[in-house]
Formats: structure tokens, C-alpha cells, sequence
């Protein structure tokens, strides 16, 4: 086996390293297996025949063309999790940045460091400068997943009483949450009281906007805090919420046109995850993502595929089909299997919306007229054979 990788940004070595001698990093996008991606944009790029898979070393996947991936029966996935303490870290500093004028202060001396009074004149100057202590204020989390979870508990041990709210909330993320985040049930209870307000939610046609004039006027005085993706905010209506005081302070991570030139914005050039120690463990689960599937047929952590860990391959050979969620597919998949001769040692089948996963392993080779009847069956997306 030798499988050809094409990066189509700069990925941490160490992740690369991860690699075997099996894999090649080639240049050629077009020839290549599988894709390792950070923010490059392949929604206008032709998506070849040869690709089996692409790995967003970072959790959005914004840029990539999930529909037209899964109608191709190429399997995409992210990195949830990977990169969450680097956010989480920058989440403290915009805490600190907001509660205190740290930003104006700094400014103030860069602008006084030549008088030679400066130590003297500092002690009138930086009453100007005096904010607030985070302990014992409101904090609100939107969107409970690995970096919204580490949210919520950093903010319980700086002492903020922390509101939360997810519907979607894994019994996971639930565990390793502490136990004194208030669970309430919809965006309003955390508008209505929270005096910071921090969003960690995934770009969708929900939550698009979701953070606009409705949600601000709920709001007496919030700092909104987004490190997650520019798109959840209204910026014309967050304009308005700050010249009203709804919003006090705006933080973002995704400055554009209209929020740099914006009066009680703090933004940062996207630094949420760019650590080495983010950069390399996104890498890291990447490669092991690309490999697993590759090598096993495992799925693990797909944005357009359900999750099927089907364990390292130990029979003669396994057969997997990617395929449409309808119904007698197992029934047709099973039928051919009856009519080669062939014994079913172990199988899985699992779907997710639209699209569905069967594995069969068995112990022997799969004849080529085989592999080309199951091809022939309608909503068949792509098989793939691994082993003999």
C-alpha cells in the first residue's frame, strides 16, 4: 500500500511524523488519497475520484464542501477537542481584557515613555484606566462542547457564577463539567442575567446570526466574547447594541471591514488555536484519524459520516461501503454475500442522516465480481476493499 497525502496547509511535523512508510506527502492534489487541510478553501477545487478522505486539523469545517464530499463518498474529518486549551487561554485573556483597560493602559504608557515624569504622572493617569474584578459576575456559555466546557470551568474557579446552555450536550462534555455550572434551558435565561457572555458554537444555519438585535436587547450591559466564528454576530446590530450600552465590550477572534473600525470592540487576528501546542496536537489526531481509516476503516470524529470505530483489522479482509440511509441496504449488501458463498465473520452498520457506514470482515479474499455487484447496487456510494 502506498498512499499518496496532499497538504493543503502547513502541517505540525511531529503530526506528520505520525505517518508510516506506507504514506507519501505528495504536491499533487488531484492524485492524491487523502487531504490534510487547515483554512484553505475547498469549496471551488474539483474534488478527484482518488480521494478517500480529508482531516481538518482544527474543529470548523466551514471550508469545506461537506455535501459534495458525502456525494462522493469522501469521508471528512475534524479535530474537536484538540486545540481546546488554546482557546480556552485566550478566553481568560479576553476576561482580563474586558474587566480591566489593560489595552488602554498599555497604550498609555507606549504613549508617555519618553517623559521623564512617567512614573510620577502614572499615579494620577490610570484612574482612567480602573475596571472591574471578574469574581462573583455572571458568566454565560453558549455551546458546551470541549472548548466550552473548559470555558465554564475556568470561569467556576476565577469565582464567576456560570450559567450554561446546550441542547445538544454529550454525556462526555456533561461528565467533565463542573458540577457547579447552572444548567438553564434556552439563550434568553443567559441573555437576561449574565454580565459575560461567551459562545462556542458550530457554524450552522441555526446558529448564523444568532448573537443580533433580538438577543442584544435582552441584554443590560453583557460583554459578548466570540472565539468561535464571525458569522454568529450581526455586526450592523452589535454596532448598535454597543452605541446603546446592551453590550458593553465586544471581543472577537475574526476582526473584518466593519468590527476593527467599531468603537467597544477588542479584536485578535484569529489566535484562538494558533499555539504550537494546539497546531501540533491537531496534527497529531489528523494523521491518526487519516490512518485509522485508511488502515482500518474506522471512522472517528466525521463531520459528514456517522461514527463507526470498527477496530484494528484482524480478519483476512474487510469490506466497507459508504451508502445512502435508506431502507433494505443491509438486505441487498447480505444477499450478494449468500449468493459468492461468502461467511460474514462480523459486521457493523451505522448511518447518520442522509448517509449510512456498512463493515463486513471476512476470511477470505473478495473476488473482483464481488466487489463490482455490490458497486451495481443503487445508493451505493463507494467500496472499498482492506486487507487481502
Amino acid at each position: 500500500m502506498n498512499v499518496k497525502v496532499n497538504c493543503l496547509n502547513p502541517i505540525a511535523k511531529v503530526g506528520l511524523d505520525n505517518f508510516s512508510d506506507q504514506y507519501e506527502i505528495s504536491d499533487d492534489f488531484k492524485s492524491a488519497e487523502a487531504v490534510l487541510v487547515r483554512s484553505a478553501s475547498m469549496h471551488d477545487m474539483e474534488l478527484s475520484e482518488n480521494l478517500l478522505t480529508i482531516a481538518r486539523a482544527g474543529a470548523g469545517v466551514n471550508n469545506i464542501p461537506l455535501d459534495a464530499c458525502a456525494e462522493k463518498g469522501i469521508v471528512v474529518f475534524n479535530t474537536p477537542g484538540a486545540n481546546a486549551n488554546g482557546v480556552k487561554e485566550l478566553f481568560v485573556a479576553a476576561l482580563m481584557l474586558t474587566a480591566r483597560d489593560i489595552a488602554g493602559g498599555m497604550n498609555w504608557v507606549n504613549e508617555n515613555k519618553d517623559d521623564a515624569e512617567i512614573n510620577k504622572k502614572m499615579e494620577k493617569a490610570k484612574k482612567q484606566f480602573a475596571g472591574t474584578e471578574v469574581r462573583g459576575k455572571k458568566l454565560g456559555v453558549i455551546g458546551l462542547g470541549a472548548i466550552g466546557v473548559l470555558a465554564a470551568n475556568i470561569g467556576n474557579r476565577l469565582g464567576m457564577d456560570v450559567y450554561g446552555v446546550d441542547p445538544y450536550l454529550s454525556v462526555e462534555n456533561a461528565l467533565n463539567m463542573s458540577r457547579d455550572v447552572t444548567m438553564v434551558k434556552t439563550y434568553d435565561e443567559i441573555y437576561n442575567v449574565c454580565d459575560y457572555i461567551t459562545i462556542h458554537v458550530p457554524l450552522n444555519d441555526e446558529t448564523k446570526e444568532m448573537l443580533n438585535k433580538d438577543a442584544f436587547q435582552k441584554m443590560n450591559g453583557a460583554v459578548i466574547i466570540n472565539l468561535s466564528r464571525d458569522i454568529l454576530v450581526n455586526d450592523d446590530d452589535m454596532k448598535e447594541a454597543l452605541a446603546s450600552g446592551n453590550v458593553r465590550k465586544y471581543v472577537t477572534d475574526f476582526p473584518n471591514a466593519k468590527t476593527a473600525n467599531m468603537n467597544g470592540v477588542i479584536a485578535t487576528p484569529h489566535l484562538g488555536a494558533s499555539t504550537e501546542e494546539s497546531e501540533d496536537n491537531c496534527a497529531i489526531m489528523a494523521v491518526n484519524e487519516v490512518r485509522d481509516f485508511i488502515e482500518n476503516g474506522s471512522i472517528i470524529n466525521s463531520v459528514n459520516y456517522p461514527r463507526c470505530d470498527v477496530g484494528v483489522l484482524s480478519a483476512k479482509s474487510r469490506i466497507t461501503v459508504l451508502h445512502k440511509n435508506v431502507p433494505k441496504m443491509l438486505t441487498q449488501f447480505t444477499g450478494i454475500f449468500s449468493d459468492e458463498g461468502i461467511n460474514i465473520e462480523n459486521m457493523m452498520n451505522k448511518s447518520q442522516g442522509n448517509y449510512a457506514y456498512s463493515v463486513f470482515d471476512i476470511e477470505a479474499e473478495v473476488p473482483a465480481s464481488f466487489v463490482e455487484r455490490l458497486k451495481t447496487i443503487k445508493d451505493v456510494i463507494r467500496v472499498r476493499i482492506i486487507g487481502a
